[in-house]
């Protein structure tokens, strides 16, 4: 994943680094708990040590992975002015149902991904379906059996 060029918010980029700062501040706190484990005798069946070391573990692959993120990541604010013709990454999408329901979303990296708050990952099946899509577009969700269809009303840069 290092060196993976991938471009992303400021806002997602500045996330990226404050989840860095607080799993960084856990290393002495998880290095402490594997010490008073250890001291505790028999490590085959130390279950408090066995635990912390897979928190540590996990702790040391999530920092890995986003620092590979942040070294290849392109904040989208800073390549000048992106066209609003398409669905591109960081494009802001509002689109119509088959119902007539109108939704919004924004086009994210995986790693921005908040359905919660409307920011759609380009690597789902929503926003695989939008991304390159001009206005007007009418295009097909490949989500249960049957899909669904979306209508691309405005694209634009917020």
């Amino acid at each position: 994943m290092s060196g993976e060029q991938t471009f992303i918010t400021r806002k997602g980029y500045e996330n990226l680094h404050k989840q860095l700062a607080e799993l960084q501040k856990r290393r002495p706190v998880i290095s402490e708990a594997i010490k008073e484990a250890r001291e505790k005798g028999d490590l085959k069946e130390n279950a408090e040590y066995h635990a912390a070391k897979e928190e540590m573990a996990h702790n040391e692959r999530r920092i890995q992975e986003i620092e590979g993120k942040l070294s290849g990541a392109r904040i989208l604010e800073d390549q000048g002015e992106l066209p609003t013709d398409k669905a591109y990454i960081g494009a802001t999408v509002l689109v119509k149902d088959d119902s007539g329901e109108e939704m919004k979303f924004t086009l994210v990296d995986p790693a921005e991904s908040d359905v919660a708050s409307g920011l759609i990952s380009i690597t789902s099946p929503i926003g695989q379906s939008l991304l390159g899509q001009p206005v007007d577009a009418k295009v097909k969700v490949p989500v249960g059996k049957a899909g669904y269809h979306l209508t691309i009303l405005k694209i634009s840069r917020d």
